[in-house]
């Protein structure tokens, strides 16, 4: 809800109505009585008109769009504060068997002045734009993932075995052109391969980048405490860390397993009490990839493993993993808000993520730290393995460099910096 105690001295309530290619505007004063009237202005005419009548005592209520952010930053510098409204809720609130551009307006602003608005939290830019970087990731390898369904109905609607190894490889490109198919399905094949090998491109660009906002502000600072907890990848860790923004808006992890749509729906009335499926209301990027997280740490973590089999002794699979990742998610909210390591933390297994995470960074990403240098600063910082010097990956010993050397190099860049 709005906090009235942040506009005491608001003169007007106003709503937008936000189109593709118009708004319409209006508004009431304290006492709900309108002092707008309902009023359709063209986006290219908006700005001018914002300019002159917004006031810096106004308060303005937007409804969550897919243009609401832009629109979100050109409109708050001119008012006292401006709200993003849920639109599911706000339907809920509001509904009505008559609906125009002009009701729908002045129900909001009188949802507004009354202080019943359900809003929505503003990310600011930095978030954005990692959100959308990982949604475009999602969406090319969804189409990667239809290319090769596609090559794949091919062989088996031909009953053709496919090559050994990866079928689409560099080395098996040949192999594709020999198959006895017609010349129309043999076009679709060379199509269809490099499209794959285009997309295969993106897709590598786009990792590239998502490893190198995991350096930066305020990635850097949270993503260690992340990726130490079983099941999550650089890549994972990035996607929750977008989708949830700042983790301190939850005081408490039940808020935050409620936005990712994990919290169980209930039905609480007279003598009544069942609990049904998950609600599925929060972000699906954010339920998904601790789904995905989940899976991987009851493949590989004993600790998992047994929860899981605990659970899953009693119902199906699928909703013990459900679980398991709600358990994480109460995790990753007690290790991002304490800034403590987890308790079921490895200090071999994380030793072994940030070398993976240090791989795929530049000397300068690193801030000059060595591979071995970047895994003991990411241990200090969660306090973690202080007595592991060596540990062992893919069959070869690993070594981390000690406590001293990893203070030396940074005291000495900090006094070259000075």
């Amino acid at each position: 809800m709005s906090n009235p105690s942040l506009t005491p001295h608001a003169s007007r309530f106003l709503a937008v109505d936000l189109h593709k290619d118009y708004v319409v505007v209006g508004g009431v004063n304290p006492r709900l009585e309108t002092v707008l009237s309902p009023r359709r202005i063209e986006l290219s005419r908006w700005q001018k008109w914002a300019d002159t009548n917004l006031l810096p005592t106004d308060v303005l209520v937007i409804e969550s769009t897919s243009n609401a952010w832009d629109f979100y930053d050109q409109v708050s510098p001119l008012v006292a504060k401006v709200v993003i409204a849920n639109p599911r809720l706000v339907k809920l609130i509001s509904a009505g068997r008559v609906k125009t551009d002009k009701i729908d307006t002045m129900a909001l602003a009188r949802l507004l002045a009354a202080n019943l608005i359900p809003e929505v939290w503003v990310p600011p830019i930095v978030v954005r734009d990692a959100r959308g970087l990982l949604a475009h990731r999602r969406r090319l390898v969804h189409n990667r993932t239809m290319v090769t369904n596609r090559l794949q109905s091919l062989l088996l609607r031909h009953n053709l075995p496919a090559p050994e190894g990866n079928p689409f490889s560099l080395a098996n490109l040949p192999w594709w052109e020999t198959l006895p198919v017609s010349p129309t399905e043999k076009l679709r094949i060379r199509q269809d391969l490099a499209t794959l090998e285009h997309l295969s491109s993106q897709i590598t660009e786009l990792e590239a980048e998502v490893a190198n906002l995991s350096t930066q502000a305020p990635w850097a600072d949270q993503i260690t405490f992340l990726i130490q907890i079983p099941g999550f990848s650089i890549l994972l860790a990035m996607t929750i860390l977008a989708a949830i923004g700042d983790v301190s808006r939850f005081p408490h992890p039940k808020k935050l397993v409620a936005y990712a749509g994990l919290g169980a729906s209930v039905h609480d009335s007279g003598k009544t009490h069942r609990t049904g499926k998950i609600t599925k209301t929060g972000r699906r990027e954010l339920r998904w990839s601790l789904v995905e997280a989940a899976w991987s740490a009851v493949r590989y973590f004993p600790y998992w493993k047994f929860q899981f089999d605990r659970f899953a002794r009693r119902m199906p699979e699928t909703k013990a993993i459900v679980i398991i990742a709600r358990k994480l998610l109460v995790s990753i909210w007690y290790v991002l808000s304490q800034r403590a390591a987890d308790r079921q933390a490895d200090p071999v297994r994380v030793a072994a993520k940030l070398m993976c995470w240090s791989w795929k960074l530049s000397d300068e990403q690193r801030n000059g730290l060595s591979s071995r240098q970047f895994i003991r600063y990411h241990l200090m910082k969660l306090n973690l393995g202080r007595e592991l010097s060596t540990f062992s990956y893919g069959n070869m010993p690993r070594r981390i460099a000690s406590e001293e050397e990893v203070l030396a190099v940074l005291a000495k860049k900090a006094t070259a910096q000075a």
